[in-house]
């Protein structure tokens, strides 16, 4: 993406296509980290939008105990990362990065953003990884996505009384650690966007020409957005395709039309 036409859908994304707040999408996703639905799940996301879906993205945390960056930067990158993706709205819920708990406030946290946004499907962290806070996170939007569900449990919206909603889906997508997946989503023809959308996190990951002096991470090295693409290839190679994301679900997938499937192409 040039500089132009980045310039063009940051600005599209504030004034054009920047949806109200409270409206309802297709798929949600929530991230623990800023830059963790960029990593997991963006190819799916930026696919969903080409094909007329609406997306919003709600990370828990501000990413404040990085080892780089800072809260204004993360949030900086995160703005730009969203325009690249195309989603309609992304949010914080300024969760405590590293200690944050499972308990009933930070469950109505997310319980008000899933009734604000009444997806259909979720994608939420993974299950459990190198980071505590990915398999914590993944528990806590599970938890939360049940409990939406149940009208007793009062929440509000800028005063007003939110109705309950309970999603169809909830799937967890991988992260660091491999996970068998249940499922994988082509993203062939996403590839560069998603990785257009991981290097919007200039202060975290290895950009060619960025320097800012900070000390080098796990993951700000150019052998990890390799690992990137390489998680990316084994799995599109398992059905057949270029690229894909993995997603895992405790739930039985069904399907009505055997269209449906993925075909090998050859």
């Amino acid at each position: 993406m040039t500089f132009g036409s980045l310039l063009t859908a940051t600005i599209a994304y504030f004034c054009g296509s920047f949806k109200p707040r409270w409206m309802k999408v297709d798929i949600l996703a929530f991230g623990v980290h800023p830059d963790d639905v960029e990593l997991g799940c963006s190819g799916t996301i930026i696919a969903s939008v080409q094909q007329g879906k609406r997306v919003a993205i709600v990370d828990l945390t501000q990413g404040e105990l990085g080892t780089r960056g800072t809260i204004d930067t993360r949030k900086e990158e995160a703005t730009v990362a969203a325009a690249i993706m195309g989603v309609d709205v992304r949010e914080n819920l300024k969760m405590a990065d590293g200690f944050f708990e499972i308990n009933e406030e930070n469950i109505k946290k997310v319980i008000t953003a899933i009734r604000k946004y009444q997806p259909e499907v979720i994608l939420c962290n993974a299950l459990e990884d190198r980071h505590p806070d990915h398999g914590r996170s993944s528990k806590l939007v599970e938890d939360a996505a049940f409990l939406s569900g149940l009208r007793k449990i009062e929440t509000f919206e800028n005063g007003n009384a939110q109705e309950a909603w309970r999603p169809k889906y909830v799937f967890h997508y991988i992260q660091d650690r491999y996970l068998k997946p249940d499922f994988v989503f082509d993203i062939s023809h996403v590839m560069d966007q998603k990785i257009e959308a991981v290097l919007a996190y200039k202060t975290q990951f290895y950009v060619a020409g960025f320097e800012n002096g900070e000390p080098q991470t796990y993951i700000s090295s150019p052998e990890f957005l390799e690992t990137i693409k390489g998680r990316a290839l084994l799995l599109g190679k398992r059905i057949g395709v270029k690229y894909a994301e993995g997603y895992i679900s405790k739930k039985m997938i069904g399907v009505t039309d055997f269209d449906a499937f993925v075909q090998e192409t050859t």
